[in-house]
């Protein structure tokens, strides 16, 4: 999270060496994916302008593509413009939170360039996916997620992205209570089954 205000560790990388250490502790702890954000999701976050987003990440994309050629690199991003430049950088794979619901270029920058994507289940905008204002669901939220996600790989696929290149998350946590969250991780088989 190269962002000042991550629910994780918001601040805690200043630079882009700072990141490439983090980066670095990540691989030797047996990371195989490195995921990189420049726009926090945490409760009523600040949206992030494009031109700042990309002064967080890209560099940050550039330096651990440089160091680390043979780790996917993953961008987390809703906005199409911050995933080309960070495929350009070098990233293999783009972490949409949204599932292709905030941006409609995001689907065509990902299938014109055959890298993975990651449809994460979410409602509302950045900065109330992290809160309750959509977390309204059937008796069994589960049902709800998966035919929501359906919809998102459909989207995907009418958009030219490749089926083996999509990835699914329930989004734990994202526009769900707690009780929606645990509901859908008790359900995973399900998603896996899908």
């Amino acid at each position: 999270n190269v962002t000042p205000d991550s629910f994780s560790d918001g601040g805690a990388l200043r630079s882009v060496d700072d990141a490439v250490a983090r980066a670095e502790s990540l691989v030797a702890e047996g990371a195989d994916i490195l995921d990189i954000g420049g726009e926090s999701t945490r409760p009523h976050a600040d949206v992030v302008e494009v031109d700042e987003e990309m002064r967080r990440a890209v560099p940050v994309v550039e330096a651990l593509a440089r160091r680390f050629p043979d780790i996917p690199l993953s961008i987390d991003t809703v906005k199409s413009t911050v995933a080309r430049a960070a495929i350009d950088a070098g990233a293999h794979i783009v972490n949409d939170v949204s599932g292709l619901r905030l941006d409609t270029e995001m689907a065509p920058a990902c299938a014109e360039r055959g890298v993975g994507i990651v449809l994460m289940h979410s409602r509302g905008g950045v900065s109330e996916m992290a809160t309750y204002a959509h977390a309204e669901y059937s008796d069994d939220a589960m049902d709800d997620v998966l035919d929501e996600l359906r919809e998102r790989v459909a989207l995907a696929l009418a958009r030219g992205i490749d089926v083996e290149c999509i990835a699914v998350d329930p989004g734990l946590g994202f526009s769900k209570r707690s009780e929606h969250s645990l509901r859908v991780l008790a359900s995973l088989e399900r998603l896996a089954a899908w």
